[in-house]
């Protein structure tokens, strides 16, 4: 397991590298360059500067592996890895002030997700983990919550911004869960989320229209801290179809028997 921990510190580098150049960004004086890539999707320069820190730090150090980066192109594997790469989660929040973002890294290798990060840099709050190894916040085991009731859980999700078809559908599994909850957040990072839901902040988490950058490692996380995390028909499929459903076993088993009924195509 020596070779997943070294895969997980690169991951770490890696994205505390990429969030030290989104902090010192942050709300500062400086005239943001703000593009729309589609309805109610943003990109700025920040997001393309940590994005050329962080792909160089990696192609630096692996050269032969390949990337998967949200602002650029993504590249077939030459030696069955590939890092899969997010500069800047929750760039609206960004945009507006808000203290809710993060750097997300991920590799991947030929049995599936290998390692990861997701690195808060405002907080400094580091989560990361490696397969068979468990998750960690600052070096800290992390563990998803186990509520005793369902009517206790705390949930998080994200809103279909980009598919409207499924707005009516998607509001009647909000309403189940607000009605069946103690309450639903929704912090305009999935990134985020998924590392909340990973160390027990939050106990369960849906969402879909989500690229494979946005979840891949906050999905590691959650199943290295005990959780479970399928796309909406219970399947491993998340990263191919952008439908995510994660949480400890029990909160998960819950809402993907909601999320089934009304969402799964």
């Amino acid at each position: 397991m020596s070779d997943h921990r070294d895969m997980e510190q690169a991951a770490v580098e890696g994205a505390r590298l990429a969030g030290k150049l989104v902090k010192e960004r942050f709300r500062s004086e400086r005239h943001l360059d703000i593009r729309e890539k589609a309805v109610h999707d943003f990109v700025t320069e920040v997001d393309r500067a940590s994005e050329d820190a962080l792909t160089g730090y990696i192609a630096g150090r692996f050269p032969d592996h390949a990337i998967m980066a949200e602002e650029g192109s993504p590249e077939e594997p030459r030696v069955g890895y590939r890092w899969i790469i997010d500069p800047l989660d929750g760039t609206t929040n960004f945009i507006h002030g808000i203290p809710m973002f993060a750097v997300s890294v991920a590799l991947e290798d030929r049995d599936g997700l290998l390692a990861g990060a997701i690195y808060d840099p405002v907080h400094d709050e580091m989560f990361h983990g490696s397969r068979g190894c468990g998750a960690r916040l600052n070096d800290n085991p992390i563990r998803c919550s186990a509520p005793l009731r369902f009517d206790d859980a705390l949930l998080c999700t994200g809103f279909p911004f980009r598919y409207f078809h499924k707005a009516d559908s998607y509001l009647k599994v909000f309403r189940n869960f607000m009605e069946a909850t103690s309450g639903i957040r929704r912090a305009g990072s999935a990134a985020m989320d998924l590392a909340y839901t990973a160390c027990g902040r939050y106990d369960g988490f849906w969402e879909t229209g989500l690229s494979p950058w946005d979840m891949a490692a906050g999905a590691l996380l959650v199943r290295e801290a005990g959780g479970v995390v399928t796309d909406f028909r219970g399947g491993g499929d998340f990263l191919g179809d952008g439908e995510i459903v994660a949480g400890g076993p029990a909160v998960q088993t819950r809402m993907l028997g909601v999320v089934r009924e009304h969402l799964a195509d």
